[in-house]
């Protein structure tokens, strides 16, 4: 038997991954108890997901514990042990506005929740491959110290400098930079997934992700943005724009190419590796741009509103350099560009709401 614990497992990476790893034929343990929809409320709530996965997964088994919880943790992982070969830990709290709120309930799930769960691995499983949905926000708002030029609809990085051809590669410091409560914490938890892999010897990685989304994605105006302006468009809910003129890019990896990514990780693991991985020059946009492809799509206008406060520390140009884990992993491939990924959330939005 070979069991795959997946926290997070309601979320939009969590239950892409179930699904996946699920039809590869692994046992999966999911560990989440929705602190989504406590963080946006309705629009957050993932339980429609759940019973989504149990009602269509076999092999699923669900355990409403908050990855905080040391000891239901380490029980999870001792009662399981030798027979866990790899864990995909994507539980967190995802948001820069939300983390000040509550910067000690912040930390609380998104370092020392990851601790636990690194901790339970080493005691009981360590033969097992871990896997870690990190962020681009690592990096603070250094990219913002980018030569940005201000287009008709986008920024763009001047065309001589080293990362306008392939997006931000992982040479860029995380030091001396804005981070957001969010981004520190998530420092923390990258850092010690890559400790645990180059001190303790464990299979670990920390994927630092672009724009994760898909039709799974329960989004909220404070997480999600993709998935929750489409959800405007098709309600005719009001949204708005925070910051850079609406012309703020993204680089957004649909949650099927990311999984395959961590597929392709699990079948040749590393120790302490580091990936930016996001839908690099082959998928992404500005919000301006994504506006108007749905605008064109569902034949309407969304009612949007441009403010000019940006998110504190939020990017305003980031495309993610994905040749690296390209060069250790040449077998994998996108699945999903802009326009199919947008298509793909337009139609689940149209008949979901």
């Amino acid at each position: 038997m070979s069991i795959a614990v997946i926290t997070g497992s309601s979320g939009l990476i969590g239950s892409e991954a179930t699904r996946f790893f699920h039809e590869k034929g692994l046992d999966i343990i999911g560990i989440d108890n929705n602190m989504r929809k406590y963080f946006f409320g309705q629009d957050g709530d993932t339980s429609w997901n759940r019973k989504d996965l149990e009602k269509k997964l076999k092999h699923y088994a669900h355990k409403e514990i908050d990855i905080r919880n040391k000891d239901k943790i380490r029980q999870i992982f001792k009662r399981s042990g030798k027979n866990i070969s790899v864990v995909i830990h994507c539980a967190a709290q995802p948001s820069h506005d939300w983390a000040a709120r509550e910067p000690a309930t912040d930390f609380g799930i998104n370092a020392l929740g990851t601790l636990n769960v690194l901790e339970a691995t080493r005691k009981y499983s360590s033969r097992a491959v871990f896997i870690f949905t990190s962020t681009n926000k690592v990096y603070g708002d250094t990219p913002n110290n980018l030569p940005l030029i201000e287009k008709e609809t986008r920024w763009e990085v001047e065309s001589n400098h080293p990362f306008a051809k392939y997006g931000i590669d992982e040479s860029m410091s995380i030091d001396q930079s804005k981070h957001s409560i969010f981004g520190a914490s998530k420092v923390a938890a990258d850092i010690l997934v890559q400790e645990y892999g180059r001190y303790f010897g464990l299979k670990t990685v920390a994927f630092r992700g672009g724009c994760l989304t898909g039709p799974a994605h329960s989004g909220a105006e404070l997480h999600g943005f993709l998935a929750y302006l489409v959800k405007c468009a098709v309600t005719g809910k009001p949204y708005t724009i925070y910051g850079y003129k609406g012309k703020q890019v993204r680089d957004n990896i649909h949650s099927f190419d990311l999984i395959t990514a961590f597929w392709s990780f699990f079948q040749n693991p590393r120790y302490g590796e580091v990936y930016n991985i996001g839908g690099s020059r082959h998928s992404h946009g500005s919000l301006l741009e994504a506006i108007e492809f749905i605008q064109n799509a569902l034949g309407k206008k969304i009612d949007y509103t441009l403010s000019d406060r940006a998110r504190s520390g939020d990017h305003i140009w980031w495309i993610s350099d994905v040749r690296k884990f390209q060069s250790h992993y040449p077998e994998w491939k996108y699945k999903y560009d802009i326009s199919k990924i947008l298509n793909e959330i337009i139609d689940f939005a149209k008949d979901r709401f």
